[in-house]
């Protein structure tokens, strides 16, 4: 039987382990992503996260001139890999449930089939406009905000489906997590901003958030003391990556508007190569999560990218 995350929490006396995984790619087995699993089972984290990804368009060259439009996604089946890895590991998941590439009702046969697997946990997110794309554009019929998926997420679990004919439906029972953003979204124009919205999110039944990368924790508590001022009271859970190569310093600000403090980024200059960056973060991310665990934070949650070895370091560090 599926727990669902607040009933780890809840149950728990100490800070929890839990990480997130990107799919296969298309093309590639479970064994691909296994050697990333496999090293990390030891620290028994209470929930494994998958992420989804929609998707993309791309055009081929053809004779002529011509351009030929396709659509592809490189990293299919994240219902198949959270019900392989829940059956073979015993362990809960959280698939990541995003608006991009999805109708309302590919998003409901998708929960459908995730309850039918006995999936309790579901994290939603809007997802990353297209790659070239300068904002983001639904799917025709489909979500446009991560807050129109919560709402339909929490109608299911009040037995409410897109068609208004079903009689006798059975309700879900998702526990519902959404995102946040300690440094803020980078489409938001500030951080209250970003609240209000996160707020609504929680207001319509998100049940836990999950926090986007940040690398000082004091952007941690001085977002949790935000969130309660504003009413928001779900548990917070903080998400860590650690940096691994020197281009990180660069493209991480970029790619999810993050600050890096500039100790940090004085330490990674003095690097010679990226396995000396790849054990700095390591180090980082050590302080960063033993303080963080001295404080009493419900979960510790590190995104592994793929490569697990140096969470596997610091989980051996802190748990």
């Amino acid at each position: 039987m599926d727990k669902s995350v607040i009933e780890h929490i809840e149950h728990s006396d100490s800070t929890l382990f839990s990480f997130e995984l990107l799919p296969p790619l298309k093309g590639q087995d479970f064994g691909s992503i296994q050697k990333s699993i496999d090293p990390l089972m030891e620290f028994k984290p209470s929930f494994v996260n998958i992420t989804y990804h929609q998707q993309e368009t791309e055009y081929e060259q053809l004779s002529g001139g011509l351009m030929k439009k396709k659509v592809v996604r490189k990293r299919p089946g994240t219902v198949g890999i959270s019900a392989a890895i829940k059956y073979r590991y015993g362990v809960n998941v959280v698939p990541h449930i995003i608006c991009g590439g999805f109708s309302r009702e590919d998003t409901e046969n998708a929960l459908i089939d995730l309850n039918f697997l006995d999936v309790k946990n579901v994290l939603v997110v809007r997802g990353d406009p297209q790659p070239g794309a300068k904002s983001f554009i639904p799917e025709p019929d489909g979500n446009h905000y991560s807050l129109d998926t919560v709402i339909q997420i929490n109608d299911l679990n009040n037995g409410k489906y897109l068609d208004p004919t079903i009689r006798n439906s059975r309700s879900t029972n998702f526990c519902i997590g959404v995102a946040g953003y300690p440094d803020k979204h980078s489409e938001s124009p500030n951080l209250d901003s970003d609240l209000f919205f996160l707020k609504k999110k929680v207001d319509a039944g998100a049940d836990f958030i999950v926090t986007q990368m940040f690398f000082d924790n004091k952007k941690y508590f001085d977002f949790v003391k935000q969130c309660r001022d504003k009413g928001i009271n779900v548990p917070i859970i903080p998400g860590l990556k650690p940096l691994s190569t020197r281009n990180q310093i660069m493209n991480i600000p970029r790619a999810f508007s993050v600050d890096i403090p500039a100790d940090l980024v004085k330490e990674v200059v003095k690097c010679n190569n990226n396995d000396e960056v790849r054990q700095l973060g390591v180090e980082w991310a050590i302080a960063q999560s033993k303080e963080l665990k001295e404080a009493g934070v419900p979960v510790l949650h590190y995104y592994t990218m793929g490569k697990s070895d140096n969470i596997r370091k610091i989980a051996k560090a802190v748990f």
